[in-house]
């Protein structure tokens, strides 16, 4: 009996140093690799809708994208990232519009899918792309544009924007 009590004993310290050493190591590159946290934008009366008596959403809306973390300032050759697709609804382009401490933020609801850009004086951020439905995306990033593509079998949306010779410029083609 008391030999079975110190094997129990044994495993249990044996076990809890393992538990810990691993708790610390993990801790210790999670640590290295913090993000920043999202960036709340304003709401204005402009933005939230006035509440009727039916339902709050139809069942073919988008709800409101959640902001991200603006990108880091981008090299000279384009990055790209790829994103697998998310089930979403989708609309003809329609651009919606807040304001922003240091820009405007507008909205580009395409077939392909939602594009978000934060609008400055002279030059642009993206602030969130999500595909729609059975859509893949691409982001191409260089410091004078950025272009999103949102691509479907041999359909594709690009949302491009510039702002190399003035202020920015968004462009949305399907091809």
């Amino acid at each position: 009996m008391r030999r079975g009590l110190v094997h129990v004993l044994a495993w249990t310290l044996a076990t809890g140093a393992a538990v810990t050493l691993s708790w610390w190591g993990v801790h210790t590159v999670m640590a290295g690799t913090a993000y920043d946290p999202p960036r709340a934008l304003p709401l204005t009366a402009a933005d939230v809708p006035a509440k009727e008596s039916g339902p709050t959403a139809s069942a073919g809306s988008r709800p409101a994208p959640t902001p991200s973390p603006p990108s880091a300032p981008a090299s000279a050759s384009p990055s790209v990232d790829r994103t697998p697709a998310r089930p979403a609804a989708s609309s003809p382009a329609a651009p919606v519009a807040s304001p922003s401490p240091s820009g405007q933020v507008k909205s580009y609801d395409t077939d392909g899918g939602l594009v978000v850009f934060e609008l400055g004086s002279a030059s642009a951020s993206l602030v969130s792309a999500t595909p729609g439905a059975g859509w893949s995306m691409q982001v191409w990033k260089t410091q004078s544009w950025i272009r999103v593509e949102f691509a479907s079998g041999a359909d594709r949306v690009s949302v491009f924007c510039t702002w190399h010779d003035g202020p920015p410029r968004v462009q949305v083609g399907t091809y």
